[in-house]
């Protein structure tokens, strides 16, 4: 299914952020400065057709059980006022936005949607789907980083949320840990109802207008 912009859509630019975009980032993903001008170009466009744009943010504290150090999973990264946690320098911040931090409370912040307590497993809301019902939006079109991580977590929280949601190929890149995570988790995402757009990310043309 293409999408198309307008005022019931918003695009999700998830962790577009220097430690996992930027080759001296502490959690770099191959490839993943080569998405800022696909990103930059559907932020144009999605703010031409009156589309609210998202940017999420892993925002960690230094010490947190999500980082390996402290027993968790990961290599710290993106802790909140450091260079790693700023966006990519070349990626266009749309006026206005809605601005989403994650993992504030030394959480897991994968989705831009919900945050897991690491120990009690417990979660709450970010907030994002009480903005984007207030605002009207029905369809979530996500790119970012990491497409086996915190974009495969949001879509699914976006689908389970009564959203539609679709992820563009193009727009993404994976982690990877295990070669192929990245292909599993658009599968995923299209098996629980989410499209995913290969190839070209340009939306469908508007309706041709009555006369």
């Amino acid at each position: 299914m293409k999408f198309r912009w307008g005022p019931e859509t918003a695009l999700v630019a998830v962790d577009v952020q220097n430690d996992f975009g930027h080759p001296r980032g502490t959690l770099y993903v191959r490839g993943g400065e080569e998405i800022v001008p696909i990103v930059n170009r559907l932020v144009t466009e999605a703010r031409a057709a009156g589309s609210v744009v998202v940017y999420s943010k892993d925002w960690h504290p230094e010490s947190t059980p999500h980082f390996q150090k402290y027993g968790g999973v990961w290599p710290v990264h993106c802790v909140r006022n450091t260079w790693g946690a700023e966006f990519l320098s070349d990626l266009l911040i749309a006026t206005p936005a809605v601005f989403v931090h994650k993992g504030t409370g030394g959480e897991d912040g994968y989705s831009a949607f919900t945050v897991r307590d690491p120990t009690s497993e417990a979660r709450q809301g970010t907030g994002l789907d009480a903005i984007l019902r207030r605002l009207g939006v029905r369809h979530l079109v996500l790119v970012g980083i990491a497409t086996d991580y915190c974009v495969r977590a949001t879509a699914l929280d976006a689908i389970a949320n009564g959203f539609e949601a679709t992820v563009l190929e193009q727009a993404v890149r994976a982690v990877d840990l295990e070669p192929g995570d990245g292909a599993r988790a658009l599968e995923e995402i299209a098996s629980h109802g989410g499209s995913v757009v290969r190839g070209d990310t340009r939306a469908s043309a508007p309706p041709a207008s009555s006369p």
